[in-house]
């Protein structure tokens, strides 16, 4: 196996969850004036209470401290009901010539759920990271840091793999190389992305033969 580490966010790459995580706040915040769609725009790879602060001051609501635990367990219920790999991702992970992890912004228990839900927690086993184990979050490089060191990689050993623009900030500040996962329905494909998981298997090999020329 080459020396270079896969590091894979989740939601949003791996898994199409963002939608339900915005469902999820339209569902409990009646007052929320704005489309799931246009809350995904708004909100896609944020931490958490980032994304609550906005919420209460955009709208001039107060979310209590029981808000959290009820918004987990409605994102855990669309998960169970609903949650599915992006197409390619199973057939993508089946033929990954590389190590790789996990590196999310999301706490370990949803880390779990929406790998076991939608069959890919065989792919990464232990190898979770998540930005509360770190107390650090996206764009913050810690955490693709710590990752890279829990698996004895070295950050110019890795590559990035994520849907938002905050992992993709978080990728270069800790000195990794990134591409960023853009579905054709969610935005114009620019230079380093691509658009389905089909593709990514064939760009880490150009990107890795590049390396050593």
């Amino acid at each position: 196996m080459s020396q270079l580490l896969i590091i894979f966010d989740v939601d949003g790459t791996l898994v199409d969850s963002e939608f339900l995580c915005c469902q999820a706040l339209n569902d409990l915040i009646p007052t929320i004036a704005q489309s799931t769609e246009e809350l995904v725009t708004l909100y896609r790879g944020r931490k958490l209470l980032d994304i609550f602060a906005d919420i209460e001051h955009r709208y001039n609501v107060r979310l209590d401290n029981a808000f959290e635990p009820k918004y987990r367990l409605r994102v855990a219920e669309l998960f169970s009901m609903h949650l599915q790999p992006f197409a390619g991702v199973i057939d993508m992970l089946e033929s990954l010539p590389f190590a790789c992890c996990i590196a999310s912004n999301g706490p370990k228990h949803k880390i779990r759920h929406a790998l076991s839900t939608t069959g890919l927690s065989q792919y990464f086993g232990d190898k979770l990271y998540s930005a509360y184990c770190v107390n650090a979050w996206k764009p913050d490089p810690a955490l693709f840091l710590y990752a890279a060191s829990q698996m004895g990689f070295s950050p110019q050993q890795c590559i990035v793999i994520e849907d938002s623009l905050v992992g993709i900030q978080a990728a270069e500040a800790a000195n990794m190389r990134a591409l960023r996962f853009l579905p054709s329905d969610v935005l114009p494909i620019q230079a380093n992305t691509f658009s389905h998981m089909e593709q990514l298997i064939p760009l880490l090999n150009s990107l890795n033969s590049s390396k050593h020329n």
